[in-house]
């Protein structure tokens, strides 16, 4: 079966935001045996998204759209669909009531360029919307296109990947193939290139498998995929003992679940006192469901004057250690510790520029990590911008502890 996305909106062919809706179809179509052939995103331009409809219908047996569902000017994918296979738009009733049901429980009123959200092209079939007002559209067979499925859904993620789990995908479940099952391994502390060398000999042993290894500022990921659940499991056993302590997580958690899995089955806390980073280590760990059974909470303490007020540290004797370095991160650590009653402290302090600050170069950076058996610091000298020093010295603040906390 070949199977195609567009992906509709001016806003993805610019820096303002990726498409993730893709991403995540593409690995929900593979656990159903099932994969792209090709994948377009398109802008808001009726002559572009016509010849992308048109060139789709003529080469694909299943169309996936995100986006252009929505009420205003710009949004008009069933109204072309519609035109270029010579279909009506009729309301549908039930998309309309589940519109007027939606903004009654919010104590709203629809405007009346809502309710074009309700028009279905007569043949097709509406997928009903929970948590928004677009309905999508199920289209089996359109005009002159026998066998060819068209399935419209909402851009906003989490409206289209309820419509996808509720709606869509138990529909597909009939065409699919051999489930492909896959094998992640998160590795942090190993440079892509470094990793792929080391890994070579037991990728090959396992060739069977389809293998990728995925990058970003903070870890690499080893994805192995195939129909068999045992062959992922053997491939597992023998990475483990080549990965070592690198090997953060298996299976679909990060860094950040790893440790407070961790910090929760020893009965442990831990706290955060940061500078530089602002917030970034908190907002990672609060990201995670139930991360308060083990992160107590912590301080953004990015001034002088916060790390005074916050953490109780000695204004003047700051001045003379200066903010971005080894002194400070451990006096932030050690006070954070010690304030909220924490097994383990982390601090962050540095200078992700973009000029110098107080005498520190770009990219100067302190990780101070407090524990039971005392304080270790860690001084790497980070490159790239602003973020992804940031970003960068967030991962190798966490990526500390858990190498302290280890594999119990």
């Amino acid at each position: 079966m070949r199977i195609e996305c567009i992906a509709i909106g001016t806003e993805l062919l610019t820096t303002r935001r990726l498409d993730t809706n893709s991403v995540w179809l593409g690995e929900r179509l593979a656990g159903l045996g099932l994969a792209f052939h090709r994948k377009t995103a398109v802008g808001d331009s009726r002559e572009d998204l016509g010849e992308a409809f048109r060139e789709a219908l003529k080469r694909s047996d299943l169309i996936l759209t995100t986006g252009g569902l929505g009420p205003t000017f710009d949004d008009f994918t069933k109204e072309l669909f519609a035109e270029i296979l010579h279909a009506d738009l009729v309301e549908d009733a039930a998309s309309r009531a589940d519109m007027l049901a939606f903004y009654a429980a919010r104590n709203r009123v629809p405007p009346q360029v809502n309710f074009k959200q309700a028009l279905i092209p007569v043949g097709a079939e509406p997928l009903r919307n929970p948590v928004g007002t677009a309905p999508g559209v199920w289209w089996q067979d359109p005009p002159g296109h026998p066998g060819v499925r068209i399935v419209m859904m909402p851009g906003v993620p989490r409206e289209m990947k309820t419509m996808w789990e509720g709606q869509v995908e138990p529909r597909l479940r009939s065409l699919a193939g051999r489930p492909v099952h896959t094998l992640r391994m998160v590795v942090c502390g190993v440079p892509e290139s470094n990793l792929d060398e080391r890994t070579r000999e037991v990728r090959e042993r396992h060739g069977h498998l389809d293998w990728t290894i995925l990058a970003n500022l903070t870890q690499v990921e080893l994805l192995a995929r195939g129909p068999e659940p045992r062959a992922l499991e053997s491939a597992r056993l023998d990475f483990e003992p080549v990965l070592g302590e690198d090997l953060a997580s298996v299976g679909d958690g990060n860094l950040e679940d790893a440790i407070l899995g961790r910090l929760k089955a020893r009965g442990e806390t831990l706290a955060v006192a940061e500078s530089m980073s602002g917030g970034l280590l908190a907002s990672r760990l609060t990201a995670i469901p139930g991360a308060s059974a083990a992160f107590l909470g912590g301080a953004t303490a990015y001034t002088m004057a916060a790390k005074a007020a916050l953490l109780g540290l000695d204004p003047a004797w700051l001045a003379q250690v200066g903010t971005v370095s080894e002194p400070c991160a451990v006096a932030m650590a050690e006070a954070a510790r010690q304030r909220l009653g924490a097994t383990w402290a982390l601090a962050i302090a540095g200078n992700a520029g973009p000029g110098a600050e107080g005498g520190a170069p770009v990219g100067a950076v302190f990780i101070a990590l407090a524990g039971p058996a005392g304080t270790q610091v860690r001084a790497p000298k980070m490159a790239g911008d602003r973020a992804e020093i940031q970003l960068r010295s967030a991962a190798q603040a966490l990526d500390l502890l858990r190498r302290s906390l280890g594999n119990g």
